[in-house]
């Protein structure tokens, strides 16, 4: 019985081993994705700007 107890204490900890580094590379990939997107966003808007000021001159 002892050698069972600990095939499923075992198996227990991997499980929340694996399962908290897979929450924390999820957590990166938005971290990633939502900086990409503050980027795009700053791009699109410098860009916005830049087309009215020189369609202003014309």
């Amino acid at each position: 019985m002892k050698k069972n107890n600990h095939l499923v204490m075992i198996s227990i900890l991997i499980a929340i081993v694996t399962t908290a580094s897979s929450c924390q590379a999820i957590g990166d990939i938005f971290k990633a994705g939502f900086w990409s997107a503050i980027i795009v966003v700053v791009i699109i808007v410098a860009l916005i700007l830049w087309l009215v000021g020189r369609s202003r001159k014309s």
